[in-house]
């Protein structure tokens, strides 16, 4: 199996690549379970933020862990989550569906009703762990405008391929894209 080595201050970790299709390979960055990268990741990212935000917002589930270092290093109390579909819980949720990279089939974006009170007229920092085609942080963004928030940034962990070029996005370290072959583009 090919890996792509990612450096992220001190930590270094080796990405499997991974078939998108059958002339695009990824590394597979999941940070999910790796307390030590998630912690240095926010480490090195919080003083690249913003000081004067009230929230952090991030999107289910891979921004989870990211969201949550960033909170205790920032001093916010509490994130927000959007999640991946409609809970019981949720009252008056706001709803929207975005297609990404690595997923088959559409996917629903849901921020309970309640947090959209909680977030309205407030200044937010949406996170995630990796920017790519920006589907899910413009679908994240735009409910965060329907329910009355300021996005002021968004900051992730890495930038693959075109994303790199975005200024409008924070972020750590680029991610390139790969050929069938393994090669980066």
């Amino acid at each position: 199996m090919l890996n792509y080595p990612l450096q992220i201050g001190k930590l270094q970790r080796q990405l499997p690549l991974i078939d998108l299709n059958s002339e695009l390979k990824i590394a597979s960055f999941v940070i999910l379970g790796d307390a030590e990268l998630t912690h240095e990741a926010a480490r090195l990212l919080a003083p690249l933020l913003p000081t004067d935000f009230d929230a952090l917002v991030t999107m289910e589930s891979k921004g989870i862990p990211l969201a949550h270092e960033l909170a205790l290093l920032t001093k916010h109390p509490r994130y927000f989550v959007i999640r991946k579909g409609v809970k019981a819980y949720m009252h008056n949720p706001y709803v929207t569906t975005v297609q990404a990279i690595t997923t088959s089939e559409p996917q629903q974006l849901v921020l309970d009703g309640a947090d959209a009170q909680a977030l309205k007229g407030q200044r937010v920092i949406l996170v995630d762990d990796v920017i790519s085609t920006g589907g899910s942080l413009k679908a994240g963004a735009q409910l965060l405008k329907e329910c009355g928030a300021t996005v002021i940034t968004q900051a992730v962990i890495l930038a693959e391929g075109d994303a790199v070029n975005r200024t409008d996005i924070t972020y750590l370290k680029p991610l390139p894209l790969f050929n069938k072959k393994g090669e980066a583009l």
